[in-house]
């Protein structure tokens, strides 16, 4: 892909997606592989007016190696430093980019019990540090092409074809070529977003009931709070920022512990370096019983199981299958972009931004209203061209979606 368009795709990212302010800092989670795009985003930042940039290396190879000789004590000891720089950047409150180009099933063959206590003690640590940034600082969560992952959507081109093929799909998604005033396009996007959420919030619905005929049959109820957000959103500073690039969701916060019924995935879920697919989950009195997938089951389990909140639903998305991103036909491996061509939902913790006057509360009066708590928030898509939604409001039902797509 020509360095121009990059360049603008990165400078994308730094206005619109974290919206970097005058001297904050700027951290960035990238893979080694991604070390040149990496130094765009920094100049943009710089350009921008970011105080500093600190990036933060990683590598499937490296962390493979690191999984299969280091014993599981050393794996689950957090090292000093790595607490101080959790509590450094909730004081500081950095803007955070994760720009994602790995293989979404490089860690495939790693020993999973190791995985998911590593995980499990980090996050044991280190979430009271993103606790206490929730809703105060940018974050953004973006992608580049990287070779494995590229070559895993385009399995039958050559890599260097495959990667490029990427490029230009990522930048699609994002609406950045070289014709497009790409801010604007964004700010227009965001309108749109508003005007469906808006409709949404007025609804004030008590639950949901998905249906659709691979299997999915399901019942989940909302707080009287909840509130339907997507695109763009607000720090309790007042930054305007786009957490997602791309996005096409509509979410919200369900009531915790309130949910029945079988949810059947529609796409693989690379969750931990490891693809699961194929899988449903059932729910009986607001929590993940029983699961089956006929990949990855051993990884699924270990998810659900990671703590008292992983059993839960945090998150409820509604993306059309007319979106875009489902309109292209691709699956892409990953999250980011596959969530967004397809509804889903999330296991684990809450958006305490999708409760009407999260301001003012703190986050056990967030967890008191119904948010669910815990180390993890991972999506997985259930969408399908037959879905049908419909929401519940004192007993009278209103499609929401009718055969994949919004009903209005």
């Amino acid at each position: 892909m020509k360095k121009s368009l990059q360049r603008k795709y990165a400078k994308l990212l730094i206005k619109q997606g974290v919206n970097i302010q005058k001297g904050q800092q700027l951290n960035i989670r990238a893979d080694i592989e991604a070390a040149e795009f990496v130094t765009l985003l920094a100049e943009e930042a710089y350009r921008a007016g970011a105080g500093k940039v600190r990036v933060d290396w990683s590598s499937t190879e490296l962390t493979k190696l690191s999984y299969r000789h280091r014993t599981m004590k050393s794996l689950c000891d957090i090292p000093a430093w790595e607490i101080e720089k959790a509590k450094l950047d909730s004081e500081i409150l950095p803007a955070q980019i994760r720009l994602i180009c790995e293989d979404p099933d490089g860690l495939a063959k790693v020993n999973q019990e190791k995985v998911s206590r590593a995980t499990i003690a980090a996050n044991k640590v280190l979430k009271p540090f993103r606790d206490a940034m929730d809703n105060k600082n940018q974050w953004l969560v973006c992608a580049i092409p990287g070779k494995a992952w590229a070559k895993k959507v385009f399995p039958k081109d050559r890599t260097s074809v495959a990667v490029e093929k990427l490029w230009k799909a990522i930048l699609s998604t994002v609406m950045c070529d070289d014709e497009t005033d790409c801010i604007a396009a964004w700010d227009n996007k965001n309108k749109t977003f508003k005007e469906k959420c808006d409709w949404l919030n007025k609804q004030q619905f008590d639950y949901l009931h998905y249906k659709s005929a691979n299997g999915t049959d399901f019942k989940c109820e909302l707080m009287k709070e909840s509130l339907w957000c997507g695109g763009g959103e607000y720090t309790l500073g007042g930054v305007y920022y786009n957490p997602n690039m791309p996005t096409e969701e509509i979410f919200t916060t369900p009531m915790k512990g309130k949910c029945e019924g079988r949810l059947v995935s529609s796409m693989p879920l690379s969750s931990r370096g490891t693809l699961i697919e194929n899988f449903y989950i059932d729910f009986e009195n607001g929590k993940a019983v029983s699961w089956h997938a006929e990949k990855g089951e051993e990884a699924l389990g270990k998810l659900i199981s990671t703590d008292e909140g992983s059993c839960m639903l945090g998150e409820l998305a509604l993306v059309p299958t007319d979106s875009p991103i489902s309109q292209s036909g691709l699956l892409y491996y990953n999250t980011l972009f596959d969530e967004n061509a397809s509804c889903h939902v999330a296991l684990g913790s809450g958006y305490t931004g999708c409760v009407k006057g999260f301001e003012n509360m703190s986050f056990d009066e967030l967890c008191e209203k119904g948010v669910n708590d815990s180390m993890i928030h991972v999506d997985f898509m259930i969408g399908t061209e037959d879905m049908c939604i419909t929401g519940y409001k004192d007993g009278k039902a209103t499609p929401i979606f009718v055969n994949g797509k919004w009903a209005e």
